[in-house]
């Protein structure tokens, strides 16, 4: 991984075990983000406003976790992936093609895909903290808390 060359106190090394986490969630997010999408267009229910509503909240929210996550790697001087193949490579979520599902699939498919998030954003905290990268560190406490906020108000629509 190439790396723009800088002095803020993180060694090199350190910098690119920080992007290559975030690399993972914002391949992540962005996948997320597209199937989030997919609900938004195709749920078919009694409860449709409320859900439809409840979807583009959720994928307006993980547009702004892509960007913000983009601009983190390059705040640390990496570059951010930009094309559905090397999401595709670096995403913790699998690929589904089928467009249309219950709306109870799509909300448990959507908690799922939060908590894989979740754990891994959640398993990588440590390692951010022992490179002293106070910054990354608050990134991703804030997308926990997000993401947790998300994913148990989608638990809640199922009742």
């Amino acid at each position: 991984m190439e790396l723009d060359k800088m002095d803020i106190g993180i060694s090199g090394k350190d910098r690119a075990k920080v992007v290559d986490v975030f690399e993972v969630a914002l391949a992540t997010s962005y996948h997320l983000y597209l199937k989030v999408q997919n609900a938004h267009w195709n749920v078919v229910s009694s409860h449709f406003q409320s859900y439809h509503l409840l979807f583009q909240s959720i994928y307006e929210e993980l547009a702004e976790a892509v960007d913000e996550t983009a601009e983190r790697i390059r705040a640390l001087g990496g570059y951010p992936l930009g094309s559905f193949k090397s999401f595709l490579a670096k995403s913790l979520l699998k690929d589904e093609e089928k467009a249309r599902k219950s709306d109870k699939e799509f909300l448990l498919h959507m908690i799922e895909d939060h908590q894989k998030l979740i754990v891994f954003l959640r398993s990588h905290l440590k390692g951010v903290e022992e490179v002293s990268d106070g910054a990354s560190s608050d990134f991703i406490n804030k997308r926990l808390m997000v993401s947790e906020k998300v994913a148990w108000q989608i638990r809640a629509h199922l009742g």
